[in-house]
């Protein structure tokens, strides 16, 4: 199987630790997404989100700094048993904090929908998220 990496940098409104805890925590995930989600604080514990579409395990967690999953979507053309990786870097930038996201081990098929999706339902949705907290 060919797989390749996606690369992305966003930036949010938001310090890493509440970007850290937004996206690893259940009510947090739900609230930006507005789908259900269970997300373990603990590595080796398992996480859940879009209303069970993507799941996986938390393989590395240092709070308000990085985040590293082994992520797979419930997808009938992804090939069963197969886990990539997702890495979330959080570091402090003018103005909120700058996330540089690596998703290694696509599938070389699922490269551009994944890319795309990204983008719409996790930087975009984020953004508008912290864009209505209360600073």
């Amino acid at each position: 199987m060919k797989t390749r990496t996606i690369r992305q940098v966003v930036t949010f409104r938001a310090t890493p630790t509440e970007v850290y805890q937004t996206l690893m925590t259940s009510r947090g995930h739900a609230g930006f997404t507005g789908a259900s989600a269970r997300v373990s604080p603990r590595v080796g514990g398992k996480f859940m989100a879009w209303g069970g579409y993507i799941h996986g395990t938390n393989l590395t967690l240092v709070p308000g700094r990085t985040i590293i999953q082994a992520w797979r979507p419930s997808d009938p053309t992804w090939p069963e048993d197969y886990y990539s990786k997702v890495r979330f870097d959080l570091r402090v930038t003018r103005g909120g904090t700058r996330l540089t996201f690596t998703h290694s081990g696509v599938p070389s098929e699922h490269v551009g929908h994944l890319a795309t999706g990204w983008k719409h339902s996790y930087w975009d949705p984020l953004r508008k998220y912290f864009a209505k907290k209360p600073s």
